[in-house]
């Protein structure tokens, strides 16, 4: 295989919707840290290992995206140029030359990292691929969080069965990945492969598994002397916005999925509670159960309204990339001739997933009204009902208050007119002054209470009959 590259198109989120303008995500820069990383250790590349000091994001080595403020181009370099990585020798004689395009695209960082031979008359066989280190462009290395793209060209014989090829170039580059043909189609007069890892060995993390699920191999042979590398370079702008809203939409999709059971965990716990809610009514005169499903209702109302909302901003992202999507691939058509009919397939199969998205919202959207109305209702019930307990306490403190304030008035009469109220005891004597005035009293306390509670007790409605 001659005119032999490997381009890693690698694509990571620098900030979301929720960010302030001045503000990136918490792991922006891991793209750019891990691929000096690279250039330190498994391809040493001496500018590789110095990319932080090619970048306008970087001052003095350390990440400052303030820098791009204003910049109106999508380049990430002072001179708006790819960066020359310099060379490395290999065992066999031949020296692997590499390069970096490093861009801004709206809220992602996009890098291409290119390593090509020193000419391009050196052929490469599958057993040389080894000397490129394509184990260290794996997912959990590079940890590009939209994903990334390996694409492998090169010029091959017209009598070469160039599945096969493809199918031993897959295998050698990534191993342990076991990459499966999953499409074939045809790109400016070549044949294009389509490779999909299908296991992940080096950990079982939800999050690396979601890297290797946003990972392909496309593996491009021209076998018959196409100007494929000349009409690539015409859409390369192209090709590259096309991948970014590639892994763009399989990003937000899988953030979709992710949420939707979340909603559905707190639609259960609120549906449960609304069928609680008529035997609480019922027994309304214990108010603690209310007050407490009073508390727990709108915080959890609040995180289900936060999961529609998040829901709503995946699905118009999914909508602008699906769009994008497609005003790239008719770019390239356009400019090509050809592109793969599984790039069409895969508009298509977004716009399913922008359909379930739709469906996700219908089905939970409709709750949110019901769950803010029931709240309300049970905060009416629960500030009538204790309004109810505090006017009943007031009246009960007024009929005390008149009760024993009529009650003391007659015993202060009537003490009055006892001479010696604490004469001695004297039996013989049936009504003692003392007895008397204390009787007296009491039997005031009990008519003042009672004419007090026939003025403040509550009144009943009379149903009239016509």
């Amino acid at each position: 295989m001659k005119n032999f590259t490997i381009s890693l198109y690698a694509f990571h989120l620098r900030h979301t919707f929720t960010d302030a303008p001045d503000d990136v995500d918490a792991d922006a820069k891991l793209l750019w840290e891990n691929l000096a990383k690279l250039g330190e250790s498994t391809l040493p590349f001496s500018n590789l290992k110095n990319l932080r000091s090619k970048l306008i994001c970087y001052q003095n080595d350390n990440y400052y995206p303030k820098a791009e403020q204003g910049r109106q181009t999508k380049w990430l370099t002072t001179d708006f140029g790819s960066i020359d990585l310099g060379s490395i020798s290999t065992t066999e004689g031949f020296q692997i030359n590499a390069n970096i395009q490093p861009f801004l695209l709206n809220d992602t960082y996009a890098a291409d990292f290119t390593l090509l031979p020193e000419s391009p008359h050196i052929s490469i066989d599958v057993g040389q691929l080894q000397h490129f280190q394509p184990s260290s462009l794996q997912p959990h290395n590079i940890q590009a969080s939209l994903g990334q793209t390996l694409w492998i060209y090169g010029e091959v014989d017209a009598n070469e069965n160039c599945q096969e090829l493809a199918n031993q170039y897959a295998v050698a580059l990534f191993t342990e990945l076991n990459p499966v043909l999953v499409n074939k189609g045809e790109i400016f007069g070549s044949l294009l492969f389509e490779y999909q890892p299908t296991k992940y060995q080096t950990t079982s993390s939800d999050e690396t598994q979601n890297l290797t699920e946003r990972f392909h191999i496309l593996i491009c042979l021209n076998n018959n002397q196409a100007q494929t590398p000349q009409l690539a370079g015409k859409t390369y702008d192209w090709l590259l916005k096309l991948l970014c809203c590639r892994h763009k939409i399989l990003y937000i999709y899988q953030q979709a999925r992710n949420r939707y059971p979340d909603a559905k965990g707190i639609y259960s716990c609120l549906d449960e509670n609304i069928r609680d809610f008529p035997n609480l009514i019922a027994n309304s005169q214990n108010l603690q159960p209310l007050k407490e499903l009073l508390e727990e209702m709108p915080k959890k109302s609040l995180d289900y309204a936060r999961c529609l909302q998040d829901l709503e901003s995946h699905h118009t992202a999914i909508t602008i990339n699906i769009n994008n999507y497609k005003t790239c691939l008719e770019e390239i058509t356009a400019i090509g001739g050809d592109t793969p009919k599984f790039w069409q397939e895969f508009l298509n199969s977004a716009k399913k997933q922008q359909q379930q998205i739709e469906t996700y919202l219908k089905y939970l959207t409709p709750a949110q009204n019901i769950f803010e109305q029931t709240i309300g209702t049970i905060r009416g019930i629960v500030e009538v009902k204790q309004a109810e307990r505090d006017r009943s306490l007031e009246n009960t403190i007024q009929i005390l208050g008149i009760a024993f304030g009529g009650g003391g008035i007659v015993s202060g009469v009537v003490t009055q007119h006892i001479e010696i109220p604490l004469a001695s005891i004297n039996l013989n004597e049936p009504f003692y002054p003392l007895v008397s005035s204390l009787v007296l009293s009491l039997v005031a306390t009990l008519f003042f209470g009672f004419v007090a509670w026939l003025i403040f007790k509550p009144k009943r409605k009379k149903n009239k009959q016509k």
